[in-house]
């Protein structure tokens, strides 16, 4: 399960989507997040997965790789489904036992909530995909630098959220070499009920967290060593521009996320 934790890994590449411009990826997927909570019907949300099977086919990262990322949140996927299946009150019922009741304004809902889920992962998790973690911290950077004017940190904040993203897949890592390691001198993690499994996880948390401090340690002092001072007069070796193809990237998902919008509208 750990293995198909994909969130925050960088596959690097020469397509069209690498090649945006990270402030557009951005507010890009920003409008992705709020277009697809206006989709409310089978035909908007239809051609919101035809736009992302676009853009992961445009990207080249493989369709496998993204389905994967899906496993971890199979439970939370799950858990919602049931709970608007079973609690969303309708006016035709199909299903009646005891307090347990399954109307067909439930079911809608219920399919409606977990394509949400679903899209919204894989949407946010082609930015990550496709942009590394330096441009990232340069794009926010850059989109956030308004508030540089209030004296906000905004590179610090951004270089932050870039670095936790970046060390995710590392965590990822060393928590399973963890795990075998301890299942090696015979620890079992799958037997026993919830606070056994609970207790099991001691010997995996203690080392993880005390190698987490050790590489945040190791990074600050490779950061100092490169004479890193923050964005005191901080110089970048590639520029960001914005280009001919991030502005059709741009023309074409506004022709997408409004016509998903208009769709949902109509209740399409």
């Amino acid at each position: 399960m750990l293995k198909d934790i994909t969130i925050g890994q960088f596959f690097p590449g020469e397509s069209p989507v690498h090649r945006i411009d990270p402030r557009v990826k951005i507010v890009l997927v920003i409008a992705m997040i709020v277009t697809l909570f206006l989709g409310a019907g089978p035909v908007s949300y239809g051609l919101f997965i035809l736009f992302l099977l676009m853009v992961v086919h445009i990207s080249k990262i493989p369709l496998k790789m993204v389905v994967r990322g899906l496993k971890p949140i199979l439970f939370i996927v799950i858990f919602t489904a049931i709970l608007n299946l079973f609690y969303t009150p309708g006016d035709t019922y199909i299903f009646e036992w005891g307090f347990l009741h399954i109307s067909t304004a439930g079911v809608k809902t219920a399919i409606l909530m977990v394509l949400r889920i679903m899209l919204l992962i894989v949407g946010t998790s082609m930015l990550t995909y496709t942009t590394s973690p330096i441009q990232l911290t340069d794009g926010l950077e850059s989109l956030l630098s308004p508030l540089k004017k209030l004296h906000a940190p905004v590179h610090e904040l951004s270089m932050m959220m870039s670095i936790a993203l970046r060390f995710i897949p590392t965590l990822i890592e060393e928590t399973d070499k963890i795990m075998a390691a301890q299942k090696a001198r015979g620890a079992d993690f799958e037997s026993g009920n919830i606070v056994q499994r609970a207790k099991a996880l001691v010997p995996i948390l203690v080392p993880l967290f005390i190698s987490a401090f050790r590489r945040a340690d190791e990074l600050a002092t490779a950061m100092e060593c490169r004479l890193y001072r923050g964005d005191v007069g901080r110089t970048r070796m590639r520029q960001l521009k914005v280009t001919r193809v991030d502005y059709a990237a741009s023309a074409v998902c506004a022709a997408v996320f409004g016509a998903v919008i208009a769709l949902g509208r109509f209740g399409l």
